[in-house]
């Protein structure tokens, strides 16, 4: 669906939700049933980020991005 953007590969846990905060960096927030996760920086690759496209870290472990339909 995506293009791929970032050269490293991460290791996802369960119990966790995986995102590009602000700084360009990955990070990984406990879910609601994951009381013992504490919010934490994953990987050391910085995203650039563009607008106008939505990124994520695909199931292969790389971070992707794809375009938004109304932007």
């Amino acid at each position: 669906m995506g293009d791929k953007v970032g050269t490293e590969k991460l290791t996802r846990e369960d119990g966790y939700l995986y995102y590009i905060g602000k700084d360009g960096y990955v990070w990984a927030a406990p879910m609601k049933h994951n009381k013992k996760g504490k919010k934490k920086k994953v990987g050391g690759e910085k995203i650039a980020k563009q607008p106008g496209y939505m990124y994520y870290v695909g199931k292969d472990g790389y971070v992707a991005k794809a375009k938004l339909k109304n932007y």
